[in-house]
C-alpha cells in the first residue's frame, strides 16, 4: 500500500529543507502540487498527484552562460498576441527558503 500522498509530500518538503535545497511550490492543474526544487545548473518539478503517484522532471543546463540578447528569442517563442484577458497583471509563485 503505498503511503498517504499528504505525508509523502511533506516529508519530501522536510527532507528540502533538511538537506537545505530552495525550492517553492506551483499548483498547475487541480489534481496535484508540484514542488520546484532548485540546485546550481537544475531544477526539479516534482508532483504529488491526489491519486498517490508522484511524476518527477528533471531539467538540467548546458553550462552555456548568455548575455541579455538571447532574451529576445524568449519573447520569440514564447510570447502570445496580446488580448484583453493578458492586460491582467501577472502574479508569479512566493518563492520558499
Amino acid at each position: 500500500m503505498k503511503k498517504n500522498v499528504f505525508k509523502r509530500f511533506t516529508d519530501f518538503l522536510d527532507r528540502l529543507e533538511k538537506e537545505k535545497i530552495g525550492y517553492w511550490l506551483e499548483r498547475s492543474r487541480d489534481d496535484a502540487m508540484m514542488v520546484i526544487a532548485v540546485v546550481p545548473g537544475e531544477y526539479w518539478e516534482v508532483e504529488f498527484l491526489d491519486d498517490g503517484q508522484v511524476e518527477v522532471e528533471c531539467y538540467r543546463s548546458d553550462g552555456k552562460v548568455h548575455d541579455e540578447s538571447i532574451l529576445a528569442e524568449l519573447f520569440a517563442k514564447h510570447s502570445e498576441p496580446p488580448s484583453e484577458e493578458s492586460a491582467e497583471p501577472h502574479h508569479g509563485t512566493l518563492a520558499r527558503n
